[in-house]
């Protein structure tokens, strides 16, 4: 079932998480260990991260390098048919620019609707380590906006080389990445806004947001949204803290700004168990605000530990 349906058919707030495929050497039961204890809240659709291949260089002696690109991770689409069969819950695939070519993204999304997968989460991705900004594939796609009219083309049986059109179209369900106070790279919110918009018009069906810990922040931008013609369903998407780390890393990583009033609560822990408790104790302030907005769903981003998200969602669903 396609997401957009879900958010259109429900009458109450829903419940998703996003997982991460776990780093290799690991099986599918560290995916299951994570799943497990948040399926008593019936999510509607689960979103499983890509994360592309590193390329390091490794000296091959007289002046030669070699190129070698690592993989840190398993397949998402793997993972996603697998937590479909088992669970019997919808799977949100995502899918980056960054190391796809135009027909790496074809033979993907092909596979994708074979599996009888209807949803994909399509994102530009961020650039490499190796790379001072983000560098497209060759013959890839440089923003999420191209992706999108891509996956939106074999949606209406476009194909890249069937000149006859005598494969059968795709019936893809597409979402997007925002960014409640602008993504890095944007100029400033209204051109971020503008961009968005873009891609709403290439294809996209709804939006989920970056993490965000002030809801002013996430009301601000609908408002401003939808001023600018906007009017898919914009999904917030919830983060708790639960370790000291969280407090230096999050934000700086992600370009997010914490209220006052958390930062100096925070500022006072000593342990990764006071992060914690804060951290919980705020998300569900947060998500039971965001409720009665009736939001289109509370999405949590779960970074492979279900613990603090299962403390939130037992005291909202």
């Amino acid at each position: 079932m396609k997401v957009i349906d879900h958010l259109r058919q429900s009458k109450r707030t829903l419940f998703s998480f996003e997982v991460l495929p776990p780093l290799k050497g690991k099986d599918i039961r560290s995916i299951y260990a994570g799943i497990d204890p948040l399926m008593e809240f019936k999510p509607s659709f689960v979103n499983v991260t890509y994360h592309r291949e590193e390329v390091i260089y490794k000296e091959r002696g007289q002046g030669l390098l070699q190129k070698i690109r690592l993989r840190k991770r398993p397949g998402t689409v793997g993972i996603c048919a697998m937590i479909k069969a088992k669970y019997d819950v919808d799977t949100v695939p995502h899918l980056i620019c960054g190391g796809f070519s135009r027909e790496d993204t074809e033979d993907a999304l092909i596979e994708l609707n074979f599996l009888g997968i209807d949803n994909v989460l399509a994102l530009r991705g961020d650039p490499i380590k190796s790379e001072p900004h983000f560098i497209p594939e060759r013959d890839g796609h440089m923003y999420a906006e191209h992706l999108i009219h891509q996956i939106a083309g074999l949606n209406r049986g476009k194909y890249l080389y069937d000149e006859e059109q005598e494969a059968a179209p795709t019936n893809l369900c597409i979402g997007a990445a925002c960014y409640p106070e602008k993504h890095a790279e944007a100029l400033n919110l209204a051109t971020d806004i503008a961009y968005l918009k873009r891609k709403v018009d290439a294809g996209a069906d709804y939006l989920v947001t970056q993490m965000f810990f002030d809801n002013t922040r996430y009301f601000d931008f609908v408002e401003r949204c939808r001023k600018e013609g906007i009017t898919v369903p914009i999904i917030p998407g919830l983060k708790p803290l639960t370790n000291l780390r969280h407090v230096s890393f999050i934000p700086k990583t992600f370009k997010i700004d914490l209220p006052d009033d958390y930062a100096l609560e925070l500022v006072k822990c000593t342990t990764d168990e006071a992060v914690k408790a804060l951290g919980i104790e705020w998300t569900v302030q947060q998500a039971r605000e965001l409720q009665a907005r009736n939001v289109p769903s509370l999405h949590f981003y779960t970074m492979g530990r279900s613990e603090a998200v299962r403390a939130i969602a037992s005291q909202l669903y």
